[in-house]
């Protein structure tokens, strides 16, 4: 790598759009209304109805992002409306040849993403007020209420807090090519932070700090809770609608787009295995995970913004920041990388321990929960995460793998 590295893609929390241009009010209309329509099981009816309209009225990366947005969540109530017992394996032309282009446009594929769910998803209630729970707004909802709602504006906020942890990795890689240790320095413990403020922003998934139906600005009004996601809502309403049609035994066949293809094509459900952050600090940082789940997370960069996956290779090409420390001997560069490694493997350890709050723990107690109206817990993703791993096996292994990256001076 020649130069200095930038930082790419849109890492930064600019607004999403909200609104299409009229020609789309079809969409919109049902993406307004989605959770009431999967509840009330009129969602394939109503997709059934709309009209073909291809993406020649949107202008500009923000207009197809949402329309991304809204089509990729009317897809997935659509397959998952009536629960795993009844997906639909055929996604009308209707639905699947717009999907399908836009996903083309913005090279992407046609299902719902972790970049959807969370970075396309959101809106300020007061643009100038900061990007706090309680000033946010998701787009578009599944059925979930309150804790749907939680679990994308965390979510967004643990996205938020990696920005500058971003940033610091830039400002450290540029500093290994100078090279200039005190930059260096700076941004690890910059980083380190960063990874210390993304594991308390996770934890805003259990405790709500303020009452969300609070009208003053000015109030500071505590409103404790044991949850902010409630983990049985979570598991047995909210997480059938992020499952793919790959590694799924619910779907194994695929889902059929009509107009697009003859066979059934398969991808993988929404996943924070998605998410840009982890892979581009495992890279930097020389994390090396065993080839499972090392195959796996580079098959989930195939479902990340093409900028995101072009700033990780940046940063795979980069000099390997641990030879660059481990040749300097530095102790306060060697002593900084560790930090950084065991806060990274520290939050590993805190997504596992939320993963078997949400998905292990609430499994037998959303079994006996099964509701009249919604499609209920899914049986055949049961231990595995939306993106079809062996999620518990795949978190272990990648935090103890972390952990390995500790670094020991030599001599």
């Amino acid at each position: 790598m020649k130069g200095t590295l930038h930082a790419s893609g849109d890492r930064t929390p600019l607004p999403p759009e909200k609104e299409l241009p009229d020609h789309y009010r079809p969409w919109m209309e049902i993406a307004n209304r989605l959770p009431h329509l999967i509840g009330s099981h009129q969602l394939r009816a109503q997709v059934n109805e709309m009209p073909l309209l291809n993406c020649q009225f949107l202008t500009g990366y923000r207009e197809q992002r949402l329309a991304h947005l809204v089509l990729t969540f009317i897809t997935m109530g659509y397959v998952w409306q009536d629960g795993e017992a009844q997906p639909k394996e055929v996604l009308p032309r209707t639905l699947a040849l717009p999907l399908v282009e836009v996903s083309r446009n913005l090279g992407l594929p046609p299902i719902l993403l972790h970049s959807d769910v969370v970075l396309a998803n959101w809106a300020t209630r007061n643009p100038g007020r900061p990007l706090e729970i309680r000033n946010l707004d998701p787009i578009v909802l599944f059925p979930g209420g309150e804790s749907l709602r939680g679990f994308i504006l965390v979510t967004v906020l643990v996205e938020k807090a990696a920005v500058p942890g971003i940033k610091a990795l830039v400002q450290a890689v540029n500093a290994v090519l100078l090279p200039s240790p005190d930059s260096l320095l700076q941004a690890l413990q910059q980083l380190r932070l960063s990874i210390q403020d993304i594991t308390r922003a996770l934890g805003q998934m259990h405790v709500v700090f303020w009452n969300l139906s609070l009208d003053s600005w000015t109030s500071t009004k505590a409103v404790l809770s044991t949850d902010y996601v409630d983990p049985d809502i979570f598991y047995a309403v909210i997480r059938i609608f992020f499952s793919g049609w790959k590694d799924n035994p619910a779907m194994p066949a695929g889902l059929l787009y009509e107009g697009v293809s003859k066979e059934p094509l398969h991808y993988s459900g929404a996943s924070a295995a998605q998410s840009t952050v982890l892979h581009a600090f495992d890279e930097f940082l020389g994390v090396r995970h065993s080839k499972e789940s090392a195959d796996f997370l580079h098959r989930m960069r195939d479902y990340m913004p093409p900028s995101h996956r072009a700033f990780i290779e940046e940063i795979h090409s980069a000099p390997s920041l641990r030879d660059h420390i481990l040749s300097s001997g530095n102790s306060q560069l060697l002593t900084a990388y560790n930090q950084c490694v065991e806060a990274l493997a520290a939050l590993r350890s805190y997504h596992l321990a939320m993963v078997t709050k949400y998905l292990i723990t609430a499994a037998p107690k959303a079994k006996g929960r099964k509701t009249s109206h919604l499609p209920g817990p899914p049986q055949a993703l049961e231990e595995r995460g939306t993106g079809g791993t062996a999620v518990v096996r795949f978190l272990k292994s990648v935090r103890d793998k972390t952990i390995e990256a500790i670094l020991h001076q030599s001599g």
